[in-house]
């Protein structure tokens, strides 16, 4: 079993804290964890959060406490647990905030660390700039002023390009739009086999990833029965992802995942 989408963000970039998360996941009896962390984490990807930062005072903030490390710290714990040996395995790599209008700035970042990271998830995080997924202010800058419906075109129309960009080995968590149960009025079918077709070209992962269920108390146990439904039905890669922001997550809810 492998947990696809663990984040060390919420502590320190050192063998000890990583260390924490591979003895739960041994505990859990995961073979295989994948160690990331969002881009706004790092300095060197602070051009590709201009939008963002532009778009509100409240996300310029909110930014400006995230982007405080360097990526060469990430490495350096990189090289320092590739050399030990540990009863898992653990891959290493990033989670990349993707808009469509940074696409080019950021290839050209990340080909500069492209033999450093065993792989590179996408994720779109913001709709016209806007984070959607914010508690504190998602509801107010984005979806008390923009349409529903136009707010979910624009998400998939993102992960589509996303995943044509063929800069992903994995895309995140890509039905969780959905997080503050608001939704679109018209029916999504024709979207998620457009996906599924892709993530079959593209030899794409799509994550089911458990971190709307228990982070934000969505419904869904990850993926949307429909959308889990189809993908299955087309044969797509699904990787499970805890979404894990502590070590104690690790796993989490990985016994609610059935076929």
């Amino acid at each position: 079993m492998i947990d696809g989408h663990i984040h060390l963000e919420n502590g320190p970039l050192t063998i000890e804290y990583l260390e924490k998360f591979i003895d739960v996941a041994i505990k859990k009896d995961i073979k295989c964890i994948q160690i990331l962390d969002h881009t706004h984490r790092f300095i060197e990807f602070r051009p590709i959060y201009e939008n963002v930062k532009n778009a509100a005072k409240v996300q310029e903030e909110w930014f400006l406490k995230k982007s405080k490390d360097s990526i060469e710290d990430y490495l350096k714990l990189i090289k320092l647990a590739r050399e030990k040996e540990y009863p898992i395995e653990v891959k290493f790599g990033l989670e990349v905030c993707y808009t469509s209008q940074k696409e080019e700035e950021t290839r050209n970042i990340l080909n500069n660390y492209k033999d450093k990271f065993d792989f590179i998830v996408g994720a779109v995080h913001s709709v016209y700039g806007l984070l959607y997924d914010m508690e504190k202010f998602s509801r107010e800058l984005l979806w008390n002023v923009y349409d529903t419906d136009d707010i979910y075109k624009e998400y998939y129309n993102q992960i589509i390009k996303l995943m044509e960009s063929d800069m992903f080995t994995q895309v995140a968590h890509p039905d969780t739009i959905k997080l503050f149960n608001i939704y679109p009025t018209y029916d999504l079918t024709k979207t998620y086999n457009k996906i599924a077709d892709l993530a079959l070209e593209k030899d794409l992962y799509l994550e089911n990833n458990f971190g709307c269920y228990y982070r934000y108390n969505h419904k869904d146990p990850g993926l949307s029965k429909e959308l889990k439904e189809l993908l299955l039905n087309k044969g797509v890669k699904i990787m499970l992802a805890s979404d894990a922001h502590i070590p104690e997550h690790v796993g989490q809810c990985f016994e609610l995942w059935t076929n």
